[in-house]
């Protein structure tokens, strides 16, 4: 397995650990983080989650850098972020920082592209992620960052970039979803 494949797979060998880290209270007490107050063990889950999104960027870098981009790799990196960005979404839904009917449209947008790419590779076909899925995927990370972390740099603004950034991210889930449906109509039109 190349490196690239590797940090990807850490990836997702990160995402019991966030979820045991944000499910579970440790009692480690609370902290106030640019004037917003959160349980200790919600910030280092914040924390995780985002070294775990930030090799989503690495992995990429050196899979262009040292031309590494492999089918396994097309298979694995969009596979760990569903998998890193769905857990994040219910765990936000199960404390009661995002809206259920937000995330089922996300959610069930990435079944349906899951089941889209199932189809295709069974075609022979693996489909890298468009640069609107690319975009889709870094405004979820974004919006759960700032869920996870109370919307604290923005507290002391009083703007709710939080709920603004899920939003955001709900557009471009919607849209890269229909593109991406649309791009791979012909599964539709020559199925039997």
């Amino acid at each position: 397995m190349n490196l690239p494949n590797k940090i990807t797979v850490s990836r997702i060998l990160l995402i019991p650990i966030f979820v045991i880290v944000m499910m579970f209270d440790f009692n480690w007490g609370n902290m106030t983080l640019f004037g917003a107050e959160m349980p200790v063990h919600h910030f280092v889950g914040a924390m995780i989650f985002i070294v775990a999104s930030c090799t989503d960027w690495i992995d990429g870098y050196f899979a262009r850098k040292l031309n590494l981009v492999t089918n396994l790799g097309k298979f694995l990196d969009p596979l760990a972020d569903k998998l890193l960005v769905t857990s994040a979404f219910l765990i936000l839904v199960e404390i009661g920082f995002a809206p259920a009917w937000v995330i089922i449209i996300i959610l069930s947008r990435e079944f349906a592209v899951t089941g889209l790419r199932s189809i295709l590779a069974g075609e022979g076909t693996i489909v890298a992620a468009s640069n609107l899925g690319k975009i889709k995927t870094w405004t979820q990370i974004v919006a759960i960052s700032a869920l996870l972390l109370h919307n604290t740099i923005f507290v002391v603004f009083g703007i709710p970039f939080d709920d603004i950034m899920l939003y955001v991210a709900l557009f471009f889930t919607i849209w890269s979803g229909w593109d991406y449906f649309y791009l791979n109509r012909k599964v539709f039109v020559n199925s039997k």
